[in-house]
């Protein structure tokens, strides 16, 4: 479950309202079965489990009728195709992504404005340019894209991931750098995996026994750890991790120097076990430094037998330590950069360690060397998210990104002896940063908290409850929400439009305490962390209930999911994207079990059950209520939060509600979680979204 891409709108003028505008819309008929479960003596009904079954010819039908339900919708709406115009124009700018050295050559990434994917170039030493690798080669339409990569320490061979219409799963090429030949077979059936080189032999890889069943929804829950051997079949691979040892998620890494193995293993997606291998020494054995899934931990680099380690193992906020890996347990480690009162995320470059702190969701970075010495602060553009600071010990150069909800990606060049920095590549995007502002306040939740938001919106806004507003939360996994600047946001803004971030709790923004006040029986503090936001917006006249959407994707489509069906007369628009919504089965799905830190299951105790049911989207909606003006997004093959979590939720709301708002579905085909979505995909998406958001808030012309 990954940070999903913030949906935004555009405003217009106002016309006539919805309920003027709007036709009587015929839903499909859904079927209804008689599936019963009982949770510690309460029996729960669940009537659209059939449409967990995403191969049956049922589900497909399904699909397909509430898709042209939705399309004809959308078609309604008048300025859609201009929506489409605009922001396909500014989307279309030329985009590069910072450089790096692999052998004799200098990659990096590059977009025109509007293909589907990024394109990796290269040039040779004389500076001539040309393609390496073009993902839009990979499919006709653009829905297969490219995961990791991983080139072998001297960059003569590359490893890479694709993916298939969005799938977790992916397949592994293998290619001669230099000559671009692909070598040996393809790797199938790769799952949630690094890539990682030993040498020039071969690379370390995690996957799962491909499960029973659809290959989409059914659960995987033993990740292995294999070593693939350049010049062999993949049925040779080594398993090195995970046969004895049932963990959900393994992943291997080869330190720079090519001397050790290091090895994380998890059950859940925070806390992990820690071990390592001296490659150095034939059949050496795997050592545990950490025995214990009580805290994260990662080796960030080594200086001979030194390991440097990053913690939060006594340490909420996170720490480095140091360690002989001679002599790893935990009793053994000292303190190199002790935790602060910031969280903490380092990088290392250069032979440098650069600290990036949060400053209430800001960065701040600070590099210190590796004895522990703090040699400067790194002076950035303004106030944001500062993302990089990654690379080789004998780079020469560090490269860093910034942005900010106002301020389109800058990479910047670190000289990291001397510190001093510029810009090494402005953003081509066609956006006036003056001409808007950000600013942060701090509001307070149900039970006192102090919870910080960002607001963003142009200049001499008037404050009069009538401008359209966006409310975009995630609230979950350790994840911070920092700012970032987006196309869609732009035309949101340029139109006069407000749009609103809050860090919530479940969140990383403030450490592992923050993120455990909105887990398993403190979940609600999420949500309450959130309607008190949408509360503060309409109390200071940003916005009111007729003109504010809600939206959020994955956990934070839970999010939504949850506040529209404890507070329906919160918002006039709700916008769940691939969302968590049956909190009583989602365990059972994929890796879904995993999630278990964050939510609890309802297997747990009759406790947890009894809450979970008390939230879960799906299974508190009521009849007769008029609930907000709904479209769900999933894509079909989303195999991280299967769609049968919008489809159930979707069925089972379109049964119910009471009024005239609509409640849409709007499923992707050949499409996943998110990740590796084509350029022409996703502008349709946000077009689609946008429209309803604003025809719905009684808006039926663009001011453009």
């Amino acid at each position: 479950m990954r940070k999903t891409i913030i949906i935004t709108t555009i405003i217009s003028s106002i016309m006539t309202s919805f309920a003027q505008t709007s036709k009587a819309i015929l839903y499909p008929e859904t079927r209804k079965d008689a599936t019963v479960d009982d949770y510690f003596g309460t029996k729960v009904k669940d009537p659209y489990r059939w449409l967990e079954d995403d191969r049956s010819a049922e589900t497909a039908a399904w699909v397909k009728a509430e898709n042209k339900v939705t399309n004809a919708y959308l078609d309604q709406i008048p300025f859609r195709n201009q929506l489409k115009e605009r922001l396909e124009k500014l989307w279309n700018y030329e985009k590069t992504g910072a450089p790096f050295i692999e052998a004799n050559f200098t990659y990096y990434f590059k977009n025109n404005g509007l293909q589907n994917q990024s394109v990796l170039y290269r040039k040779d030493a004389a500076g001539k340019e040309s393609v390496f690798l073009d993902p839009n080669t990979f499919s006709k339409d653009g829905t297969t894209s490219l995961g990791e990569f991983a080139f072998s320490k001297d960059g003569s061979k590359l490893a890479y991931s694709i993916s298939e219409g969005g799938s977790d799963w992916r397949k592994v090429i293998i290619m001669d750098a230099l000559t671009k030949e692909v070598l040996g077979d393809t790797l199938v059936d790769v799952k949630f995996s690094g890539l990682s080189w030993k040498r020039n032999e071969g690379f370390y890889y995690s996957s799962y026994e491909k499960p029973k069943g659809s290959e989409l929804s059914a659960k995987t829950d033993q990740h292995k750890l294999y070593f693939h051997k350049l010049g062999t079949t993949q049925k040779e691979d080594k398993i090195i991790f995970g046969e004895d040892q049932k963990r959900r998620y393994v992943g291997g890494s080869v330190t720079e120097d090519d001397r050790f193995l290091v090895i994380t293993a998890a059950t859940s997606t925070y806390g992990n076990e820690l071990y390592i291998q001296d490659l150095s020494k034939p059949e050496s054995p795997i050592v545990t430094i950490v025995a214990d899934f009580n805290s994260n931990n990662t080796v960030m680099d080594n200086d001979g037998a030194q390991l440097f380690i990053v913690t939060d193992r006594n340490a909420p906020n996170k720490r480095i330590v140091t360690v002989d890996v001679n002599n790893p347990k935990p009793e053994n480690w000292k303190d190199l950069i002790p935790e602060t009162t910031q969280v903490l995320e380092p990088a290392t470059c250069s032979g440098y360690i650069f600290a990036h702190y949060m400053k209430d969701a800001v960065s701040v970075v600070k590099q210190y060397d590796y004895s522990g010495k703090l040699l400067r602060e790194i002076q950035l553009p303004g106030l944001g998210s500062a993302d990089g600071f990654s690379g080789k010990k004998k780079d020469k150069t560090v490269y860093f990104k910034f942005t900010n909800y106002i301020m389109p990606t800058t990479i910047c060049a670190l000289e990291p002896h001397s510190g001093k920095s510029g810009v090494y590549q402005k953003s081509k995007a066609e956006f006036k940063t003056e001409s808007y502002e950000t600013k942060q306040v701090f509001y307070t939740s149900k039970d006192g908290t102090r919870i910080p938001m960002t607001i963003t919106h142009k200049k001499g806004l008037k404050l009069d409850g009538k401008n359209p507003t966006i409310l975009y939360g995630y609230g979950g996994f350790n994840i911070s929400l920092t700012p970032s600047f987006s196309i869609s946001n732009a035309v949101w803004m340029e139109n006069g439009g407000v749009f609103a971030v809050p860090n919530l709790r479940g969140g990383g923004e403030y450490g592992k305490e923050w993120h455990d006040a909105g887990t398993k029986l403190q979940k609600q503090n999420v949500f309450d962390d959130f309607i008190a936001a949408a509360e503060y917006l309409i109390a200071g006249k940003y916005t009111s209930s007729k003109f504010l959407a809600i939206c959020g994707g994955s956990n934070g489509g839970l999010l939504v999911g949850a506040v529209m069906t404890q507070r329906p007369d919160l918002a006039k628009v709700a916008l769940p994207a691939v969302g968590v919504l049956d909190m009583l089965r989602y365990h059972t799905f994929t890796a879904g079990a995993g999630w278990a830190y964050d939510y609890g299951t309802a297997q747990d105790s009759k406790q947890m059950f009894e809450y979970l049911k008390g939230y879960s989207p799906l299974h508190t909606i009521k009849k007769g209520v008029q609930y907000l003006a709904t479209m769900v997004t999933t894509g079909d093959h989303d195999d991280r939060v299967v769609p049968a979590h919008s489809f159930k939720f979707v069925a089972e709301l379109q049964s119910k509600q009471s009024g005239n708002n609509p409640v849409l579905i709007r499923i992707d085909v050949k499409a996943g979680h998110g990740a590796g979505k084509s350029v022409a995909a996703t502008i349709q998406e946000n077009v689609d979204i946008q429209a309803f958001t604003l025809f719905n808030m009684g808006i039926t012309q663009l001011l453009k």
